[in-house]
């Protein structure tokens, strides 16, 4: 895994709004990992997004379906579904580009221990006016077939578990730090110091 990968926390995002953000950077050379795609949010109601969904899923090839469009059903691979038509995935450049992205459900091992972004423009909370309906991915997944949703949600409930008892060891050892460094007399090491021409 790469330094400068970006890793960006898809919960309470919009989409369409976080796709088109991670595209751009994904073209400009930038690798992008995305997170907790389960949490994303599509504007409209489930049921407007139900029937987009079945719209969508009767789209197919009619000689040979197998070769058709395929409908992925778990919301890693249709949020990636979603950035691979913002960028030309025929052409190398946007081949190459989409070959950065990486989408998960929930927070694996190696993203869970490192620091994760948001992206202000697209976040429901501030693009969405309130009082609109709008619909998790998760529950859409869940609704036309993705049956990993209960297994995710005790995976998180672990790794939440985890992270507040780091948090709080974390916490604690800056308050003892902090108490230490008050207790310690710096006045005396200055004078020291400055005696000694430092």
């Amino acid at each position: 895994m790469l330094e400068s990968t970006i890793v960006v926390d898809g919960r309470d995002h919009l989409m369409g709004r976080l796709a088109s953000v991670v595209a751009k950077e994904l073209l400009a050379g930038q690798h992008v990992v995305v997170v907790r795609c389960e949490e994303l949010c599509v504007s409209g109601s489930i049921v407007r997004n139900r029937v987009k969904w079945e719209q969508f899923r009767r789209k197919k090839m009619n000689t040979n379906p197998r070769k058709g469009p395929y409908h992925f059903k778990s919301p890693a691979r249709m949020f990636w579904r979603t950035v691979r038509g913002m960028v030309n995935h025929m052409a190398p450049r946007g081949a190459a580009a989409l070959g950065r992205l990486s989408t998960f459900e929930g927070i694996p091992h190696p993203y869970d221990k490192q620091k994760r972004k948001v992206v202000p423009a697209a976040l429901r909370v501030i693009r969405l006016r309130p009082g609109r309906n709008f619909t998790v991915l998760g529950d859409l997944a869940s609704a036309v077939g993705w049956k990993h949703g209960d297994l995710l949600k005790q995976l998180e409930e672990k790794r939440k578990t985890k992270s507040a008892a780091f948090f709080a060891k974390k916490k604690a050892t800056a308050l003892l730090k902090d108490k230490a460094t008050k207790a310690a007399n710096l006045s005396a090491v200055t004078a020291v110091l400055s005696e000694s021409g430092y």
